[in-house]
């Protein structure tokens, strides 16, 4: 058998084509002892980092086993050499590993180092087993497998692309011949090659796309060093030539590449020959007679021949995964007869396997292996590649700095230590110079390094004053060295650049700091971050670690305006070459494939439906229930039976639809974009990695996005950045707007007082509703009962409210409040543990008292937090010793020690990153904040940014009304483009909020009333508006939203309506429809009058207006609905006012809390609401069933009436009715007892709640009564007749007296009247 080497494949990259993972398809060649592959995919690199650190992984695996078996034969020959009877030497440890086990658990056992002892003599036993069952113990066998190991090549990861090549040039982009292009693969032989690769594919994309990414011969030839070329399947150039019988033309092709790539160039045969019915079977006839005249091509001009097999799947039996992939691809069915088909024979075949194929092409087999060979070993990452930042010459140039200092110079301060002490041998020193670029590159990091120290001292005069402590000079010393150091003061100089931009220059607010980067006293003091981390013990090398090399990683929160801004500046400084975003795969989830695949299938949409509603939100783990397992549908078919039945169901398009959705579960199905990864580079970003193009969706251009997906991109060298959009930095920016607007004060956000006595009220009665972090009803709850009261409080409770950690917050609210005792295992815990009531909340409090306790260095302490949160336990097992003996070395208990250590490793892997805690913590306070001291401002603030969420909408204008806040209707003469507070507290409803009513609308609508005064009336409106931006459409809106209320006497309902005294006005259309041609008309005679040489001499225009019509009124819940209809909610009032004395006394939730019913389980709760939408269905077994959608004050819920319940309240199941409903919280049926549902019990109609109440009891305080009060109760009374009994409660509060009368002459109904009076007078009533 030949050797063989699959140069030609695809991956699930080349994407809705190809179906193969990277992972399978590199196990299956190295399980066929395959030397390499190459990765082809169509015209992009997509997969190429993933399949190189993949090829890299295995290598690894294979050169670690080979170091471990060489170490294992190497203490055998050691072993044999002082042991000859091996087995007699293990007996004998294993006896003594038994007497010291017995000592260690022996309570009285006086060996303090038994432990140790056993340990040792474990591990030992465990060598030797491994040298009996790796070897046999026999030396000879030993050297022997470590031989035939060591002459094991490495695996090869090939790396390559099919490109296409456009017909008539890259920018040639007419016709519908231009928007293919041939085929040709391109395989990188060494790493000048795959920098040209990276080239040609990122071209492709950026100058080249026109429905595809393509390249051109002009490309081939600037870019050709380094490139192994063949001539591609049927869709290549050569191909296709052949098959239109243009020989000529093919050898004239042939030739041309030849001539560029020289012996690099190769014919490429391929043979497909289907073996089933549904495929393709034409492609083998045409491949046969390719074949023929490539053979005679290589012959007569020299040319190699290679097989490949063009695989697009892994395994046979995947082919039919694969056709309905292709189906998805093209937009077909499965049964379409004319859809594009494979021959099915596209899979990684065996060497074996190719070898039959191509019996008669010998040497086509194994000259895939010699290009194999051929291709170089190199690598495709690289040490950090810095952008430059500029630095002032005035200050100092490489240049200066070369002429001054000597590379003895460098070499001393580079790997010292930041007080001159040599840490590191003069080996490892060198190391770390050549890791560093060089002494080259050490020129322009010292330069950046010292640029760096001087911006960080001037900010930390201005931070912490001057002189400077000794503590904050030590720790920016120690920073400024670790970074220098590492080589990164590049990094924080672009950085604190961008961010000064963005405050100063470009009006966009920036974050006080997020993640780990706000344990940097540098950053602090350039102003990256607003949060002090001396003073609340956050930690820099929890950031960046000198014992953990990685690159910085700062992410930066900007207000939602102002990050494209941000963006935009960099671009501009940096050049649009040298910065790109990130590219992200989107996969085929669960409930995607089902459906995709179910389209492919032709399965009727219900069934498909169906399906995916049985796929869970969350899957518990069997084995430990506190677990959730993974979302697939391996798990889901486990987990539930429908599911099961499905995949092995009689009917043949259901079960195949699992089956086949199960293999292409997980394949990538397109591509994104990072939502705020950034790359800046100091070089053209095609110099290093690949790049295609994205739309930007803000401005429709095009713009850079690399190849190589975020988790990854940084092994290339290239610097992420992550640029977010943080809503709530806009709701601050907006509201401390609002504040100057109405109040003329200016707030400095971030100069508020800590300790503002407003705001921890706030905190401390839980109405955190529409603030940042602390705003759900459990932490809400959790604040009622901790009454925080410093910052500290603050950030602990944003630390624990997480799961996990969550079981901590009643012992840390106990101890707050003396309920149980503050505690500390070794009482020097206190320095750290003090602001959390001696609980361990943080990662950085177990650094800081690992150093405390035991020595550990910040290094060491750091790895410690990595470690326990990972749980690490190769790690935790070296850590523990030097833990327990350096606090024994201190004078700690070993016990206790013990305890400590139990106690972290068992919370750290729960315990939060103080930094991040303490820089969301600060936010949060401010929204707070102002929520307390400006709420109207503030809130306004906060509907405006969630203008569009209706459901947020509808819960923050609620907490607008349990804070006495008015939220007033759109007004013409009052409201701005989004929601504003006036002078007198209230918030008022932005014009834009109205449907249909455009920004360019509602500014000119401000423009006129700012120019020439507030709208008189309806008539001078129209008399004034750009009616070439304000359309009818846009007026009607406005109407049905009463946003004309204020300057008109007549109802909404006039404008929509033709006068009932005029036949002859339905002819002339509505009443809006005469108003706007009155304005038309108007304006039209002004301009006239204006432009007449003959003009009057007032230029006034007398023209009648309309008179408003004479017309049927809408009722209340029409007027209602109207003005849902164009706002999204009722706004002017709610169609639930009328019965709401029913809902306040009967009801003890609402809508909302229906959400979460984990807070409610076992629980009656009892709702009302007004029914919004019903439908009456069928199951798929023929059952009816029914939904309906109820709405409250709160916001809206959708109810499932199935079986009996659906037949007993069906007749209540209509639009526009008022319904009680009363149902309890519990498991649901048949499911996982996990799963709750709200189970109605009864459904009764208000109207008739509120005629059945049989006594209304009012209790009335005796110093309220007066005449005046009596006359008002008896007039409210009067007005409400009806059936109930009145009863009157008279209280002295004072002496605790009360006296019960009933009325006898008067018996009542809750109208709006008596509701009025109780709620006017602020009485207490019940009903029964």
């Amino acid at each position: 058998m030949h050797d063989f080497v699959h140069l030609h494949v695809h991956t699930q990259y080349s994407i809705l084509d190809g179906q193969a993972s990277i992972p399978k398809l590199v196990d299956k060649a190295i399980a066929d002892g395959m030397r390499g592959i190459a990765i082809t995919d169509h015209g992009n690199m997509f997969g190429i980092k993933e399949f190189w650190n993949y090829v890299g992984k295995v290598n690894d695996k294979k050169h670690k086993k080979l170091g471990e078996m060489k170490a294992l034969a190497t203490s055998l020959d050691a072993l044999r050499a002082e042991q000859p009877d091996i087995t007699g030497y293990l007996d004998r440890l294993k006896a003594q590993a038994e007497l010291l086990k017995k000592q260690v658990e022996d309570k009285n056992n006086t060996n303090p180092e038994a432990e140790k002892e056993l340990a040792g003599i474990t591990a030992r036993i465990a060598e030797v087993e491994s040298m009996e069952k790796e070897f046999g113990c026999d030396p000879n066998v030993a050297r022997e497998k470590v031989a035939a190991e060591e002459a094991k090549p490495d695996f090869k990861a090939i790396i390559g692309c099919e490109v296409y090549v456009a017909r008539n040039g890259l920018n040639v982009k007419n016709s519908k011949e231009d928007q293919s292009g041939y085929h040709l693969i391109l395989l990188a032989k060494n790493q000048v090659g795959y920098h040209n690769l990276i080239k040609i594919v990122s071209k492709a994309w950026t100058d080249g796309f026109y429905m595809r990414p393509r390249t051109d011969h002009t490309e081939l030839e600037k870019y050709h060093e380094g490139i192994i070329c063949c001539s591609a399947c049927l869709g290549g150039e050569i191909p296709k030539l052949i098959t239109a019988g243009q020989i000529e033309a093919a050898e004239q092709s042939i030739l041309w590449h030849k001539n560029l790539f020289g012996d690099d160039y190769y014919l490429e045969l391929q043979l497909h020959k289907a073996t089933v019915e549904r495929a393709n079977h034409e492609a083998y006839e045409m491949q046969l007679v390719v074949n023929k005249h490539l053979v005679e091509f290589s012959k007569k001009h020299g040319i190699k021949l290679v097989c490949t097999n063009d695989v697009h799947f892994v395994d046979e039996d995947d082919a039919e995964a694969h056709d309905r992939l292709i189906c998805l691809n093209t937009g077909r069915d499965l049964d379409d007869p004319k859809r594009m088909l494979y021959s099915k024979q596209e899979w990684m075949k065996t060497r074996a396997e190719m070898n039959a194929v191509f019996a008669d092409y010998p040497e086509a087999l194994t000259n895939t292996v010699d290009i194999c060979d051929s291709v170089e070993s190199y690598t495709i990452n690289h040490a950090p590649i810095m952008p430059t930042f500029g630095i002032p010459e005035e200050f100092g140039t490489e240049e200066e700095y070369r002429k001054r200092l000597t590379e003895k110079d460098l070499f001393d301060e580079f790997t010292q230590d930041e007080n001159g002490n040599v840490v590191v041998s003069e080996e490892e020193a060198n190391k770390k110079i050549a890791k560093l670029g060089g002494y080259d590159k050490l020129y322009r990091i010292k330069l950046e390094a010292d640029y760096l120290a001087k911006l960080t001292m001037d900010g930390a005069k201005k931070r912490y004053g001057d002189p400077l402590s000794d503590e904050v000079a030590e720790r920016l010393k120690f920073e400024l060295h670790v970074m220098k150091t590492m080589g990164f003061p590049g990094y924080f100089l672009i950085v604190q650049d961008f961010i000064s931009a963005a405050r100063n220059e470009l009006d966009v607010w920036v974050g006080p700091g997020r993640g780990s980067a706000a344990g940097s006293a540098v950053a602090y003091c350039l102003g990256i971050t607003q949060i002090d981390p001396i003073a609340y013990d956050l930690l820099f090398e929890r950031f960046l670690n000198p014992d953990r090399i990685s690159l910085p990683d700062i992410d930066i929160d900007f207000d939602d305006d102002g990050r494209g801004r941000v963006l935009d500046w960099v671009t501009k400084k940096y050049g649009k070459e040298k910065v790109a975003h990130i590219i992200t795969y989107g996969t085929m989830a669960t409930k995607m494939v089902l459906k995709d695949v179910a389209r492919v299938q032709k399965l009727p949409l219900s069934e498909s439906d169906r399906l995916c509603k049985l796929v869970p939100d969350r899957i518990a783990d069997p084995k430990d229930k506190e677990k959730t397992l993974k979302i697939n549908l391996t798990n889901v078919i486990n987990a539930v039976p429908e599911m099961q039945e499905a995949e092995n169901s009689d009917n043949p398009i259901l079960r195949d639809t699992i089956k086949y959705a199960r293999k292409l579960e997980g394949n990538v199905r397109g591509t994104g974009v990072h939502a705020c990864g950034t790359i800046i580079c100091r070089d053209d970003i095609t110099d290093w990695v690949p790049v295609s193009t994205a739309d930007d969706k803000e401005t429709g251009q095009k713009m850079l996005v690399t190849q190589y997906e975020g988790s990854v991109i940084e092994d290339t060298g290239l610097i992420k950045m992550d640029f977010l959009g943080l809503k709530n930095l806009s709701i601050l920016k907006d509201a401390v707007e609002n504040i100057r607007r109405t109040k003329g004060i200016e707030i400095d956000i971030d100069h508020v007082p800590i300790d503002d006595p407003k705001t921890y009220k706030l905190y401390s009665e839980g109405r955190t509703v529409g603030t940042f972090q602390f705003e759900s009803i459990g932490m809400q709850r959790y604040l009622r009962e901790l009454k925080p009261s410093t910052f500290e409080d603050l950030i602990a409770m944003n630390a624990l409210y997480r799961p996990g950690p969550m079981d901590y917050i009643p012992d840390f609210i106990d101890r707050k409040h003396g309920r149980k005792p503050i505690e500390y295992d070794i009482p020097v815990m206190e320095k750290y543990l003090k602001d959390t009531y001696g609980i361990t909340v943080y990662q950085e409090q177990v650094m800081l008292l690992s150093r405390l306790l035991a020595n550990f260095t910040r290094g060491e302490s750091d790895t410690l937090r990595k470690a326990m949160g990972k749980k690490i336990k190769a790690k935790l097992d070296e850590l523990r010793p030097k833990f327990i003996s350096g606090g024994v070395k201190n004078g700690h208990n070993k016990e206790v020690l013990e305890k400590i250590w139990r106690d972290w490793e068992k919370f750290a892997s729960y315990a939060f990153n103080k930094s991040h805690a303490t820089c969301y913590s600060w936010v949060a306070y401010q929204t707070a904040y102002l929520k307390a001291n400006y709420p109207s401002e503030y809130m306004a603030a906060l509907l405006s940014r969630n203008l569009n969420n209706i459901e947020s909408l509808s819960v923050y204008m609620g907490e607008c009304k349990n804070m006495g806040i008015n939220v007033l209707s759109p007004d013409i003469n009052e409201s701005m483009l989004y929601f504003s507070s006036n002078k007198d507290g209230d918030v008022r409803f932005g014009l834009a909020a109205i449907k249909g009513v455009g920004e360019a609308a509602v500014m000119s609508i401000i423009a006129e009333r700012d120019k020439n005064g507030r709208f008189k009336d309806i008539y001078d409106f129209m008399e004034r508006i750009n009616f070439t931006v304000i359309n009818r459409k846009c007026l009607e809106n406005i109407a049905y939203a009463g946003g004309f209320d204020s300057i008109i006497d007549f109802s909404r309902c006039k404008f929509f309506a033709s006068d009932m005294r005029d036949s002859s006005a339905t002819n002339a259309g509505v009443f809006l429809d005469l108003l706007v041609r009155y304005g038309q008309r108007v304006q039209t005679e002004k301009s006239n009058a204006q432009q007449s040489l003959f003009g009057g001499d007032s230029g006034s225009v007398d023209i009648q207006r309309p008179t408003a019509p004479v017309c049927e009124e809408w009722n209340k819940l029409e007027l209602l609905n109207k003005e849902k209809e164009v706002i999204g909610l009722y706004l002017s009032s709610h169609p639930l006012d009328e019965y709401k004395a029913i809902i306040d006394n009967m009801c003890n939730g609402q809508l909302s809390d229906l959400k979460n019913l984990n807070d409610h389980e076992g629980q009656e709760i009892v709702v009302a609401g007004v029914v919004t939408d019903t439908a009456n269905l069928t199951t798929k077994t023929g059952q009816p069933f029914g939904k309906f959608k109820l709405e409250d004050y709160s916001g809206e819920h959708d109810f499932n009436l199935f079986r009996k319940d659906y037949e007993i309240f069906r007749p209540m199941m209509f639009k526009e009715y008022f319904l009680l409903v009363r149902g309890r919280v519990q498991p649901r049926p048949y499911k996982d007892q996990q799963v709750l549902e709200y189970k109605i019990t009864s459904i009764q109609q208000l109207h008739e709640v509120r005629e059945n109440i049989k006594e209304v009891c009012i209790s009335i305080p005796v110093e309220a009564v007066c005449r005046e009060f009596i006359d008002d109760m008896t007039a409210a009374v009067k007005k409400s007749k009806g059936k109930s009994v009145l009863k009157v409660v008279l209280c002295d509060m004072k002496d605790g007296v009360t006296l019960n009368m009933f009325s006898r002459k008067h018996k009542v109904a809750l109208t709006k009247e008596l509701i009025n009076f109780i709620d006017v007078n602020e009485l207490k009533y019940t009903i029964s």
